[in-house]
């Protein structure tokens, strides 16, 4: 690739000034190499250099403004913002139409959290300056430290008619929009560049998050699709493309999108995680959980990749297996309510009662409030002989699900069975009240307390 002549005199600067520092020996430079120079070192992290660029550069043109702007640029960066204030004022004596001088003021304001302030100087730099795009996306960003999405919006959008380029204007614009949940006025406006500039990949990957977003899926991809055929290597593209094949049901087609990722970059765990549910959704379950092993063996603490391994096993109905996987999961994360539900539900299935029991209580713990999750620990309290905790576990999902028939009947068969018959009529009632034909359950759950007369007579008597 060849450089522009720009490019080669730059990079012709750069070498003769690192040549100058190895040998000690003094080289003259123009004021704008010199500003190159010191902010190619600061754009790439190395302030050092910068500085001793900046003290050669002051010394052979003292009198440059440009320079001078460099160095408030330099002491701005390093929070020597009252020296940098009082050097700008200098500057401002001499150059008061110099755009750059209300925009370093701007910084400066901009650092110490006056945000409207800052936005008035940069609105005083637009009346001198060439460079509109520049200005308009230092105000979009202003107004979003101030949290004024609508406005930072709009001057990304002038940004953006100003230079159709500027691709970190593009993503703020964006995410204006999608904090705003303007999502539909944000696919208009995509469609709108996209008639201006057909080529920018990143606006098509956008339009196509977007789409996604408000499940338009087809549309989704015909954007990924642009996006990746304007550039062939769009890992993001192929990926998101991949997840709304998988929305569609379209599993060949989103494995082929994985897959088009894994080639492009090493292979992410999230890839084979997906592929291996793809094929699992397809029946080929052998590289289903050919895929799931890669993923853990990617990424031995993805919980999630664990996860996979142990709902393949549980709809295998291989309980064995399943235990060992989520205790894997929740070796990783063991604060997670789902995967102590999926313990709690696999000892159950092998019987193994206790430990269902620790499973449902951690699963509620963590903040699992499901009423399934609550009535599972409770007939496995009960079927424990654990009447008191049972009915304290009941009387507290009672919060939740204050007017629930299966609560109800399950505290009135509970109470029988400790012979507190006067709550237990209590809660029978409310149970009848809330959903007669659903008594059926004080038969299958407490058969002792069915076989009362004294039980049967009072359904029969709400019956009437």
């Amino acid at each position: 690739m060849q450089l522009s002549n720009e490019e080669e005199d730059y990079n012709l600067s750069l070498s003769k000034f690192e040549s100058m520092l190895k040998t000690n020996k003094v080289l003259f430079f123009d004021s704008e190499e010199f500003e190159e120079i010191i902010l190619h070192y600061l754009d790439i992290g190395k302030a050092n250099l910068a500085k001793k660029a900046l003290k050669l550069a002051l010394d052979q043109h003292p009198k440059s403004t440009g320079l001078k702007l460099v160095q408030v640029e330099m002491l701005v960066y390093d929070d020597k913002l009252e020296i940098a204030e009082k050097l700008l004022n200098e500057l401002y004596a001499i150059e008061p139409n110099n755009e750059e001088i209300y925009i370093q003021k701007a910084n400066i304001c901009s650092k110490r959290d006056q945000h409207e302030k800052a936005v008035e100087l940069l609105k005083i730099a637009l009346q001198y300056t060439d460079d509109y795009a520049d200005v308009y996306n230092l105000i979009g960003m202003e107004y979003l430290f101030m949290d004024n999405l609508e406005m930072a919006k709009d001057s990304f959008i002038k940004c953006l008619e100003e230079d159709l380029e500027d691709q970190s204007a593009l993503y703020n614009v964006v995410y204006c929009f999608e904090f705003l949940d303007q999502n539909q006025e944000a696919i208009v406006y995509l469609n709108e560049y996209i008639n201006r500039n057909p080529y920018s990949e990143i606006a098509w990957h956008q339009l196509g998050r977007l789409h996604y977003g408000v499940k338009e899926y087809e549309n989704a991809i015909r954007a990924f699709d642009y996006a990746t055929l304007i550039d062939d290597e769009f890992l993001g593209a192929f990926m998101e493309k991949a997840k709304a094949y998988e929305r569609l049901k379209k599993y060949n087609e989103a494995i082929e999108s994985y897959n088009r990722t894994i080639e492009l970059d090493d292979a992410t765990s999230y890839a084979l995680l997906r592929i291996g549910k793809c094929y699992e959704k397809l029946g080929n379950l052998a590289k289903a959980i050919q895929y799931y092993n890669q993923t853990v063996h990617e990424d031995p603490l993805l919980d999630k990749g664990w996860i996979a391994i142990t709902d393949f096993h549980l709809r295998q109905k291989n309980y064995q297996k399943a235990l060992f996987f989520v205790n894997k999961a929740l070796a990783i994360d063991n604060q997670n309510r789902l995967y102590w539900k999926r313990y709690a539900t696999i000892n159950k299935q092998m019987n193994f009662f206790e430990e269902a029991e620790f499973g449902f209580r951690k699963a509620v713990e963590f903040g699992d409030y499901a009423l399934d999750t609550w009535l599972y620990w409770v007939d496995i309290l009960q079927f424990l002989g654990e009447f008191e905790t049972a009915i304290q576990t009941l009387l507290q999902a009672s919060e939740y699900f204050p007017e629930e028939n299966e609560i109800e009947y399950r505290l009135a068969g509970l109470y029988f069975m400790i012979q507190d018959n006067t709550k237990a009529k209590f809660h029978l009632s409310n149970g009848l009240r809330l959903n007669f034909d659903n008594y059926i359950l004080i038969e299958d759950l407490f058969p002792v307390v069915w076989t009362k007369k004294t039980v049967k007579n009072y359904i029969e008597k709400h019956r009437k």
